[in-house]
């Protein structure tokens, strides 16, 4: 019982880092530092995507806790046995990887501009304090 419910977890843990790839980018305007890991998450789902010898350890978790459970593992990759014929239907692996890119892109878009946007203020906020100084001197 202990393995399944780990495995159970572990299927927990994975959705939660999905969903994390897909939004991280916009939970980043209200928690800056969110960025950071955002921008990990993404490059190891990308190394993992090109299929670059990496290995996601969820996964090789969730498989361990399944044989030592009774269970069989997964046969393919997480999206492939869990995500796939239930959140979309097989064969649109296509447009659903399309979707989250666009996602990604878009949050990362509405960061960038924001931290420009706040440069911005800061300086105009900032130049009738320099032009006083610049005049006093």
């Amino acid at each position: 019982m202990g393995y399944r419910l780990l495995a159970n977890i572990t299927v927990a843990v994975h959705i939660a880092f999905v969903v994390f790839v897909v939004v991280g980018g916009f939970l980043s305007r209200r928690w800056p530092r969110v960025i950071y890991a955002h921008l990990a998450a993404v490059v190891w789902v990308c190394l993992l995507m090109l299929g670059l010898g990496a290995t996601c350890p969820l996964t090789s978790i969730e498989n361990w806790a399944r044989k030592r459970g009774g269970e069989t593992g997964i046969p393919q990759g997480f999206v492939e046995a869990h995500l796939t014929g239930t959140l979309y239907p097989a064969g649109l692996e296509w447009l659903f990887r399309t979707l989250i890119g666009v996602a990604i892109a878009g949050s990362w878009y509405l960061v960038v501009r924001a931290r420009l946007r706040n440069r911005e203020a800061v300086g105009a906020a900032m130049a009738p304090l320099q032009d006083r100084q610049d005049v006093s001197a």
